[in-house]
């Protein structure tokens, strides 16, 4: 993955990868750029069934061998180069935005929704050496991120309240985030961030920088 390939992300995205140790850098960046890819293709969706249709490529692809998937999209490539063996993360992933495409958002769907678009986390807590009961933890450390990224992105008044409303119902516990996915847990923190505001973008002010530096240098 290359510059080209993320200059569509975030700048909290960026941060994120910028502190994540170099051996899990390119996998942490591969489910940042899909996760933003199936956000846009929702995002673009007026008619659910070609919403989904677009999603079931996604889906069909990580189903196949690498081998047989088509080269050139480098988000493809990328899950080929680094997430081989995880796909079933990714996966999860496109169900996730596949949720965002129904016709009403409540907090069961948004539940399931955060969930589902957490589970890369524990995939790629599972690369860095974790056991899975530890990468399970880092995954539902990741749920509120999942949910509030979501609220402060969403068009949907509505939907966006429903989003906050489960970002703040789920209990926060401390999670310790292992030191080579440090980006992750810039991410929670800039997600806690947010949620405390009442669902501000999670760089807006000057406390963000604060955060970030915080869950970097100091775990918290």
């Amino acid at each position: 993955m290359n510059a080209e390939t993320t200059e569509n992300l975030p700048a909290e995205a960026q941060l994120a990868m910028a502190h994540t140790a170099p051996a899990m850098r390119a996998p942490l960046t591969v489910f940042l750029e899909l996760d933003a890819r199936l956000a846009r293709i929702v995002a673009a969706t007026n008619e659910p069934m070609l919403g989904q249709m677009r999603l079931a490529w996604w889906r069909e692809m990580l189903a196949k061998p690498r081998e047989e998937r088509p080269q050139g999209d480098v988000v493809l490539d990328g899950i080929g180069d680094h997430w081989t063996g995880h796909e079933a993360a990714l996966s999860a992933l496109v169900d996730a935005w596949e949720i965002m495409l129904g016709e009403t958002l409540d907090s069961a769907a948004a539940l399931e929704f955060a969930t589902n678009r957490a589970r890369p986390a524990q995939a790629l807590a599972q690369m860095a050496g974790l056991d899975t009961d530890d990468a399970r933890n880092v995954a539902g450390g990741m749920i509120r991120w999942a949910l509030a990224d979501a609220a402060v992105n969403i068009s949907n008044p509505e939907e966006r309240a429903v989003l906050l409303q489960q970002a703040s119902a789920e209990a926060h516990s401390r999670v310790n985030f292992p030191g080579s996915l440090k980006g992750l847990r810039i991410l929670s923190a800039l997600a806690e961030r947010s949620i405390r505001r009442g669902g501000r973008p999670l760089m807006e002010g000057r406390g963000a920088a604060l955060t970030v530096l915080r869950a970097a240098m100091l775990g918290r």
